[in-house]
């Protein structure tokens, strides 16, 4: 960790300079200046690579630099000249690598042999692939399969994911959590329901033709920097862009686009926000309800225009009356005491939604990671069906996705649901009986680690231990497995905590090279508005015995496996175009000639939504009554000692990756452990900024969870809330705080006191 500690507020924009020498300091660091810069120029273009940081969608005409801040950090993070050889694991035992922070860990560069721990010496020794596979396949072939776990982190290509999935069904079950189970999940339950589409329906010609813009629990700046491209088009066109999030995050206020001569030379800055409302933590469905409202009573006095689109509602939609009548009997004092914003706010904020011709709205994490996760996805598709904003130009719903490809994991397959898999084309296509039993997500495989039913995990990339909840319980029961095995470009904290028998497979990366039998290899990722795209690698592989996580799965699968003639795992590592060919027939609908479209300059997913084909029960798109205007935990948010923690992502981070410890935009430098506070809430605590205090979790459940050493910061963020860090924050999380179904852990309102740190 940094030495220097300085706390000190960010005049600037989002982008601008600040961006700029953000991504020199970071290509630099890893050796990278010029052969980085020239890699980033192949960056989300046609004849280039993914990024792989956010999934944000890449333009049928890209920049020239088609890239954001984050995403450069991202490539020269992958692409580092450092290297980890084994004289550094002959140097370190993993007991003493625990002690390294993230950030150090990774900093070491890329892993470059496969390994297998030796417990006595408590360090990770060399092996041969051919001995790995060998020995994970006997242990695997010694396993009850329903008591294994196969994790699939969100940067997996499409092929890789589509045999990762189909591995797991071979050998047995449907255990598949992935990324999704911690971030979108809510979204993934939420919108088939309410419009028969488990993702999006904007595109980027969307942005373009929209009236108005509504943005929900999600930080642009940080986690989808490349959206601030049409976001500052829109603002520029006088397109109103209102913003509901906790914290004011710099993106959503203002940008000067680094890829503009003239407003870098000049310090020019775009408004983003034409009005930035700032809701109290878990306060969504009570605001949005404040939105409705007011639509509904103000169509009821409506002399002229209406104020609802009825033609749409009576066409198209179920469940309007119901839903009108909530509306009409929910009470101003309880929406402006849940929501924490006062009653004419939210009435400007419907009427200048009204008035728009389209909308589209936008939401993030901030939304999905809540106890009514589900709840509050369909809080925004009610506001969306009132005025007919689904279905038509300008109009409809973006969930921002994290993770580079984790939308397109769950099209082909990575799903613990047995019923969003077709299983009878897969059993006549590979001649087996799929297995039909529902699989564990995130929260059930560490329900299962914890209870001792997981006796092997097998990791896609990723940092498990270090993403979920529960961390101290979950580090605790995680030796307690027969097998872990992680697939792997760098070193990270789960990789340190491992069962009886672990290896470690370092893996290339997407940005590099893939030469098979066959010739250089392309992948394929879906990005968040459902389109699928092409990958190539640009860059030499890091070293010599790294192998694809194609090769690897199929490894693995063929030491775990009967052999099974129809399942080809040779001919799809020799040539990953067979892969696709497969995926085509299992999900003809969705793949169709996926072979020649996907580097054509790539596809959208057939949606039928954004046609108004409602594929739902009823027929129709689904208005839905909230059970409460209460979100989160019904017990202790009264109290007046407890606030309500969100855990936030910094300006140098991707996910549980630390590139640094700057947090640019929030004004930290050399430090995570701080905790941003009201002033008010400091004061009634007999804090100030600078002090330091321990947090606990204020929940009554028989355990202690406990974080230390936080450093208090006065910060402009609503009464009875405060923000820290993800995944520093996350041993406060209990394993059972989770999103009601879609059970995606609530870590954006996690009820906690503060209590003075004794000194040292």
């Amino acid at each position: 960790m940094a030495n220097d500690v300085t706390i000190k507020p960010y005049p600037g924009p989002s982008g601008g300079w600040g961006s700029v020498k953000s991504v020199a300091k970071h290509t630099l660091n890893a050796g990278r200046l010029f052969t980085g810069n020239l890699a980033l120029l192949k960056q989300n273009k046609p004849d280039g690579f993914s990024c792989v940081s956010c999934s944000w969608a890449k333009p049928d005409k890209p920049l020239a630099f088609e890239y954001c801040e984050n995403g450069a950090k991202a490539t020269a993070w992958e692409t580092t000249r450092k290297r980890i050889h084994q004289r550094f694991f002959e140097a370190h035992t993993t007991t003493q690598l625990l002690g390294w922070s993230d950030h150090d860990l990774e900093a070491r560069g890329r892993l470059l042999h496969p390994m297998r721990l030796d417990r006595v010496r408590d360090r990770w020794v060399r092996v041969t692939w051919a001995d790995a596979f060998r020995e994970i396949g006997t242990e695997l072939r010694n396993l009850p399969p329903k008591q294994t776990v196969f994790y699939a982190s969100g940067r997996a290509s499409l092929e890789a994911s589509y045999m990762w999935g189909l591995f797991a069904r071979l050998y047995g079950h449907n255990n598949l959590p992935d990324s999704s189970n911690m971030c979108h999940e809510s979204t993934s339950v939420a919108l088939p329901e309410a419009i028969g589409a488990p993702v999006g329906t904007v595109t980027l010609d969307d942005f373009k033709k929209t009236g108005c813009i509504l943005a929900f629990g999600q930080n642009v700046g940080t986690n989808a920097p490349r959206m601030l491209h049409p976001l500052q088009a829109a603002s520029r066109r006088g397109v109103p862009i209102i913003t509901f999030n906790p914290l004011r995050e710099r993106g959503w206020e203002r940008f000067t686009n680094p890829q503009a001569p003239v407003e870098m030379l000049s310090f020019a800055e775009t408004r983003i926000s034409s009005a930035y409302h700032q809701v109290k933590a878990g306060g969504d469905i009570a605001a949005i309800m404040g939105l409705c409202k007011t639509l509904i009573e103000g169509d009821d006095a409506a002399s002229g225009r209406p104020w609802l689109d009825h033609a749409f509602i009576a066409e198209h939609t179920h469940g309007f009356e119901a839903f009108a009548a909530a509306c009409r009997a929910a009470k101003w004092p309880d929406l402006e005491a849940r929501s924490g914003l006062i009653r004419t706010a939210l009435e400007q904020a419907a009427k200048t939604y009204a008035a728009a011709p389209s909308a589209m709205a936008i939401y993030g994490m901030g939304l999905t990671q809540h106890r009514t996760g589900v709840e509050n996805v369909r809080m925004v598709m009610n506001l969306l069906l009132l005025r007919g904003n689904v279905g038509k130009p300008g109009a409809g719903v973006l969930p921002v996705r994290g993770h580079s490809n984790v939308q397109g994991q769950r099209t082909v397959g990575i799903t613990e649901k047995p019923e969003l898999i077709p299983l009878e084309r897969l059993a006549e296509q590979y001649g087996f009986e799929p297995p039909r039993e529902k699989g564990m997500n995130t929260v059930e495989a560490c329900e299962g680690i914890i209870g001792g039913t997981v006796r092997a995990f097998l990791g896609l990339g990723g940092n498990f231990i270090r993403a979920v909840p529960e961390t101290a319980a979950m580090e605790e029961a995680w030796p307690r497995m027969r097998l872990t095995v992680q697939v792997a470009t760098k070193l990270n904290r789960s990789h340190l905590i491992n069962g009886e028998v672990a290896f470690l497979l370092p893996c290339l990366g997407r940005i590099e090279v893939d030469e098979q039998a066959s010739g250089p290899q392309a992948v394929t990722c879906e990005d968040t508005m459902a389109k699928i795209h092409g990958s190539r690698g640009v860059i030499a592989p890091a070293g010599a015995n790294l192998l694809s996580e194609p090769a690897i799965i199929a490894g693995l699968a063929k030491a775990a496996l009967e052999l099974n003639p129809l399942v080809p795992w040779d001919e799809w590592v020799a040539d990953y175009g067979r892969v696709r060919d497969a995926i085509e027939t299992t999900y003809p609908d969705v793949f169709r000639d996926y072979n020649s479209r996907v580097f054509a300059g790539g596809f959208h997913r057939p949606l039928p939504a954004r046609q108004r084909q409602w594929k739902t029960d009823t027929g129709s798109a689904n208005f839905h009554v909230p059970l409460s205007l209460r979100e989160d935990l019904a017990t202790d948010l009264e109290r007046a000692d407890v606030l309500q923690l969100i855990t936030i992502r910094s300006n140098d981070q991707f996910n549980t990756t630390i590139y640094g410890y700057e947090d640019r935009f929030r004004g930290v430098s050399g430090t995570r452990m701080v905790v941003f506070m009201n002033r008010h809430d400091a004061a009634g605590r007999s804090l100030a900024d600078g002090d330091t205090v321990d947090m606990t979790t204020a929940v009554d459940d028989g355990l202690t969870r406990c974080v230390k050493g936080f450093r208090v910061v006065i910060y402009d963020i609503p009464t009875g809330c405060c923000a820290a860090y993800f995944p520093e924050c996350n041993p406060l999380i209990p394993l059972w705080h989770h999103a009601e179904r879609s059970k995606v852990p609530a870590a954006k309102s996690i009820p906690v006191l503060l209590h003075r740190a004794d000194p040292p």
